[in-house]
């Protein structure tokens, strides 16, 4: 460090003072120590087991053969203003990391200005200049290089990159979580479609049970209590129908808000329940959950960003040295202006050094501190939700399943007694009221397996959220990027510098769990 500001200052007088200000005065304000940052939690400490081979593909709803599916997630992915607010920010981040990389680089300036002004008789400027007017010309060109002599300008881009790296895994969210909802409205309107339609069979049943009732209570067969019962049931289909109407007319209107449409727009969409195919669900928890969510992702890579931002805030405790340098034409007057006479040029150091600041950078360092701590926090918290939501929807699934297996035994129960109740009616040895009740058993065990079937797609679609959709988190910045460079050095690299510790630092923890 010696060598260095000597070479630099020269044969200055203040290179003496410069050099006893730095090697002396340096260490007044230092950070001091603070306790380590929390582990980072990694889905092998859950028990989370691995299963990459099924993951979801990034066009997970292409899997479903449904084209109209398809066509309504891929409209509200294109024209979504949450997701279009999503990708502008994303994009503002990439400019931030533009203009931090731009503040590395040696920065030129041209100035040029011409002054008409009146000099005092009393001031500086001596005759014939004084108490005239002249003109005040000056052209210059002068440039400035901070040079990164302890690593902050690095820093900066940096968490600059990891911010920016964050915000695309932000917009990957919100681009998940859209596309899944439109599913799960999808299947939720052709869930309604499929129970309105049992529904009109079980009202057109319950009359048949009326009119039989009257008949029989005209025939000294039954009693008005009977027909009051038949009555009741039938009245309470009547009144189910314009609940389920206005669930259907929600529904679509919210699948045309999702795909940006009039709330109309979608009123004569009637997908088809017999065709909805249900998506393939994955056998177990993926231990490789990092990097693969990208809200995972993004916590991921906040801390990341959060790591780098407290290395700069400890470079402020170093000296920050730049060169200057300035070279143009300063005149009085127009007609000597561009002579050589009026060149004036300049070169030279710059150091600032933190001497006494009353405990401001202090101050500042523990605050990014604690903000790796928060960012900590935060990601642990989002993998143990994470691991929680695959396991819920493994869980449901599976006990749907055998719910569905046993369903599929009711429900043939219920059809062998109606056919035998109608054989016994047929044959005279029966009431038609029992084949209506056993018709009526049909109807509702048909009710139940419409849910479960619904149950179980809802919860593989909200199992393939949980998985991340398919997304796969960009190793480097896509080619042609400005800061490709620096983003290869990473956290890799910082994993490298850091200090060893007892137990393991967030940084090697991010260097190892990079996709």
């Amino acid at each position: 460090m010696k060598r260095f500001l000597s070479k630099l200052v020269g044969s200055s007088p203040v290179a003496p003072v410069l050099i006893a200000m730095t090697l002396s005065l340096g260490a007044c304000v230092t950070p001091g120590e603070l306790p380590p940052h929390p582990d980072l939690l990694q889905s092998s400490d859950l028990r989370a087991e691995s299963d990459p081979s099924q993951w979801p593909s990034p066009a997970w709803w292409t899997d479903l053969a449904d084209p109209e599916l398809s066509r309504l997630i891929e409209r509200a992915l294109a024209g979504s203003p949450t997701l279009l607010a999503a990708n502008a920010r994303s994009m503002r981040a990439a400019a931030l990391v533009a203009g931090v990389d731009a503040g590395r680089a040696p920065q030129v300036a041209l100035d040029a200005a011409s002054t008409r002004q009146r000099f005092s008789e009393h001031g500086t400027v001596p005759p014939p200049y004084a108490g005239s007017w002249q003109n005040v010309n000056n052209l210059q060109v002068g440039g400035s290089w901070e040079l990164d002599l302890f690593g902050r300008n690095r820093a900066a881009l940096e968490a600059a990159i990891g911010g920016r790296r964050a915000s695309e895994a932000d917009a990957e969210a919100a681009r998940l979580l859209l596309a899944s909802n439109v599913a799960r409205n999808w299947y939720a309107l052709a869930r309604l479609l499929e129970l309105r339609r049992t529904v009109l069979a079980t009202r057109e049943q319950r009359r048949q049970v009326l009119d039989l009732v009257v008949q029989r209570v005209r025939s000294g067969l039954d009693t008005r209590v009977e027909q009051h019962q038949a009555e009741g049931l039938f009245f309470e289909i009547e009144r189910d129908l314009p609940a389920i109407d206005e669930q259907l007319a929600l529904s679509r209107h919210a699948l045309a808000a999702l795909t940006v449409q009039a709330p109309q727009a979608l009123d004569d969409l009637s997908p088809k329940w017999e065709q909805v195919r249900q998506p393939m669900a994955p056998a177990s928890v993926p231990a490789d959950l990092v990097g693969r969510r990208p809200d995972l992702a993004a916590a991921r890579l906040r801390v990341q960003a959060s790591l780098s931002e407290v290395d700069l805030e400890r470079t402020r405790f170093y000296p920050n040295v730049s060169l200057s340098a300035f070279l143009g034409l300063n005149s009085i007057g127009l007609s000597q202006w561009l002579q050589g006479g009026s060149t004036v040029a300049g070169i030279g150091p710059a150091l600032h050094l933190p001497i006494f600041d009353a405990g401001r950078l202090q101050a500042s360092y523990r605050a990014r501190h604690a903000d790796v701590d928060a960012a900590i926090a935060s990601y642990n918290g989002t993998l143990v939700d994470a691991v929680r939501e695959v396991a819920d929807q493994l869980d449901t699934l599976r006990l749907l399943q055998r719910q569905q297996e046993q369903q599929v035994k009711v429900q043939g129960s219920a059809e062998q007694a109606a056919d035998l109740a109608m054989a016994r009616y047929k044959a005279g040895l029966g009431s038609f009221l029992t084949v209506l009740s056993a018709q009526t058993n049909v109807l509702v065990q048909r009710r139940v397996s419409v849910d479960l079937k619904f149950r179980s797609i809802d919860a593989d679609v909200a199992l393939i959220r949980a998985l991340g959709g398919g997304y796969r988190e960009p190793a480097y910045p896509a080619p042609g990027d400005p800061v490709q460079r620096a983003s290869r050095t990473g956290t890799t690299q910082i994993a490298k510098e850091a200090a060893p510790r007892r137990r393991t630092s967030p940084k090697a923890i991010l260097a190892r769990t990079q996709p």
